[in-house]
């Protein structure tokens, strides 16, 4: 391995592939952020969204199809954390464990009962994203090679991102949003239902988790894994903790987890143990925590 492998075309092209879960799920949980509402269960999320998208695409035979319905599946996933944590005034952080536990026994009892399957599901009437061809993008020198011919989700989350940086500063609905999360009292004294907003954020966190699970299943391969989330909502948690739910940082934290994302799995091949590239996402999560815990504290000192 060495720097070949970094200016490596097909590895720079798989970047974008691997980072629009984590995009898609962590602007979903900078939307919750922003509004107050505590969710740490991005990862039961993603994993239903990708459980929905290769059912709906395997039975109306679409991968839009597929998107749809893994947006609903996400959105029930939203609708649920909103009924225990904001009517049933449940604690957030068990709401969001029960949520994580209950995703992945669903989804494993449904590959089971719907399928027939243990473990795995792969169907050629699965069908997936194919990429975009964008001439104006293509042209461009350097990026256009890299970032052309990427599925529509990975389109979707970038301008996503740069949609929701102008919508919490300059939209009135991203206001309140940002007022239910700031200063919910003064919200509620002029008349606007604090819970009202957070369940809205939660419906688009639903929708968007829904997405990113989409990704992971009928985008970056067709078939769908038991877990394959694979931990994925937890880097999405610490995107949105490390950038304050901003959206634009929040695509740059993306960014360097999907960097490593998919450097983990292209060394595989080198000679490296499988456990030790398996574990490089969630070891540079670790090292960028430690590294914001210090410098926090130097900020504070």
């Amino acid at each position: 391995m060495g720097i070949d492998l970094l200016l490596d075309p097909a590895f720079l092209q798989s970047v974008p592939r691997f980072l629009t879960p984590i995009l898609l799920a962590a602007l979903g949980g900078a939307i919750c952020e922003r509004a107050g509402v505590f969710n740490i269960a991005l990862e039961g999320f993603i994993l239903v969204g990708a459980f929905c998208a290769v059912l709906g695409s395997y039975l109306f035979g679409s991968p839009w199809w597929g998107a749809l319905t893994a947006i609903a599946g996400g959105v029930v996933m939203g609708l649920l954390f909103a009924e225990f944590s904001l009517r049933r005034k449940g604690d957030a952080i068990v709401v969001s464990i029960a949520l994580n536990l209950l995703a992945a026994g669903v989804t494993v009892y449904l590959l089971r009962a719907i399928f027939g399957v243990s473990g795995a599901f792969r169907d050629p009437g699965i069908k997936g994203f194919s990429g975009i061809d964008i001439p104006l993008l293509r042209d461009i020198p350097v990026l256009g090679p890299l970032l052309n011919g990427q599925s529509a989700l990975f389109y979707f989350a970038v301008i996503a991102a740069f949609a929701l940086q102008w919508f919490f500063a300059h939209h009135r609905l991203g206001l309140r949003l940002r007022a239910a999360g700031e200063n919910p009292t003064g919200l509620a004294s002029g008349g606007v239902s604090v819970q009202g907003v957070r369940l809205w954020a939660l419906v688009l966190c639903g929708a968007l988790c829904g997405l990113a699970g989409a990704q992971l299943s009928i985008a970056n391969v067709n078939l769908f894994v038991e877990n394959m989330s694979a931990g994925r909502g937890w880097i999405a948690v610490v995107a949105v903790l490390l950038t304050r739910g901003r959206p634009l940082y929040v695509l740059f934290i993306a960014l360097l987890f999907g960097f490593v994302d998919s450097l983990s799995f292209r060394i595989q091949g080198v000679g490296l143990p499988q456990q030790f590239t398996d574990v490089m996402p969630y070891l540079a999560t670790l090292i960028v925590l430690i590294g914001l815990s210090a410098w926090r504290k130097s900020k504070t000192a």
